[in-house]
C-alpha cells in the first residue's frame, strides 16, 4: 500500500500528478494551514513571451491562524476568473487540443467559487479523472481524525490508511523521521521527479508548467508523458 500526501494546489505542475498516478492512495491535505506564495493558489501557463502566473486572489486580512486550506476564502473584488480564462485561451487558443478542452474548463471558470478549495478540487479532480484517466483513490485530510504536525502528521496519516510505503516529495528529507517510521513498518520513498519534454506550442521548451500546458498540446497522450 504505497500512500502519497499533498496540499491542493491549483493548476498543478506535471510532478504532482505523477506522484498520484504511482500511489495507490493520495491524501490531499487540505486542513493545514494555507502558505502565501506557493502553489495553492497560483501557478504557470506558457506564454509567447515565455511565462505567466496565473493568481487566484484570496482572502487572508485579519484570519492569520485561521487560514486552513479547506476553508480560504476566494477575493471576489475583482474579476480573476475572467482574467484567468482569457488568458488561457490567448495561450492555448492555437494549440492542438484547445477545443478538446475548452468547453469544459469554459464551465468551470464561468461559475462563481466562494472557497479557494472547492475550484482547486474541481479542476484537479477534472484532470484526474476526465484527462489521464487515473485510477488512484483520493482522501481528504479535513475528513480524517488524524492529528500530528509535520512528520507525526504525515505518519499517522499513513497508519491510518494502511500504508506499508509513504512516497515523499523531495523536501521531505529536511523533516520527516525516518526512524519512526521504520519503527511503524513504513518505508520511506523520495519522489524525485524528473520533469520530461514534451511538444510545446511556444519555442524553446519551458519546463515546469501547469499540466494545463501539457493537456492542451498533447491531449490523451498528456498521461504518457507523465509517466515517463
Amino acid at each position: 500500500m504505497r500512500v502519497s500526501i499533498n496540499q491542493p494546489a491549483y493548476l498543478p505542475w506535471l510532478g504532482y500528478f505523477n506522484r498520484i498516478a504511482i500511489s495507490d492512495i493520495h491524501v490531499v491535505l487540505d486542513q493545514v494551514q494555507f502558505e502565501k506564495n506557493s502553489a495553492i493558489n497560483r501557478n504557470k501557463i506558457r506564454t509567447g513571451q515565455g511565462w505567466s502566473w496565473l493568481t487566484v486572489p484570496v482572502r487572508t486580512k485579519g484570519k492569520f491562524g485561521e487560514l486552513e486550506i479547506c476553508n480560504l476564502e476566494i477575493d471576489n473584488t475583482s474579476n480573476w476568473s475572467e482574467k484567468h480564462w482569457k488568458a488561457i485561451c490567448h495561450s492555448y487558443g492555437k494549440t492542438a487540443y484547445f477545443e478538446k478542452y475548452a468547453a469544459d474548463l469554459e464551465k468551470i471558470y464561468g461559475r462563481r467559487w466562494v472557497r479557494l478549495f472547492d475550484l482547486v478540487d474541481e479542476i484537479n479532480r477534472y484532470f484526474i479523472t476526465q484527462v489521464l484517466s487515473l485510477p488512484t483513490a483520493l482522501r481528504y485530510g479535513s475528513a480524517m481524525q488524524v492529528e500530528g504536525k509535520k512528520s507525526d502528521l504525515v505518519l499517522n496519516i499513513c497508519k491510518e490508511l494502511g500504508a506499508t510505503t509513504y512516497l515523499s516529495g523531495p523536501f521531505g528529507r529536511d523533516y520527516l523521521d525516518e526512524e519512526q517510521f521504520l519503527s511503524n513498518d513504513i518505508q520511506i520513498e523520495y519522489h524525485d521527479y524528473v520533469h520530461p519534454v514534451y511538444p510545446q506550442h511556444y519555442q524553446p521548451f519551458e519546463p515546469y508548467m501547469s499540466t494545463l500546458d501539457l493537456i492542451m498540446n498533447c491531449g490523451a497522450g498528456s498521461r504518457d508523458v507523465i509517466l515517463k
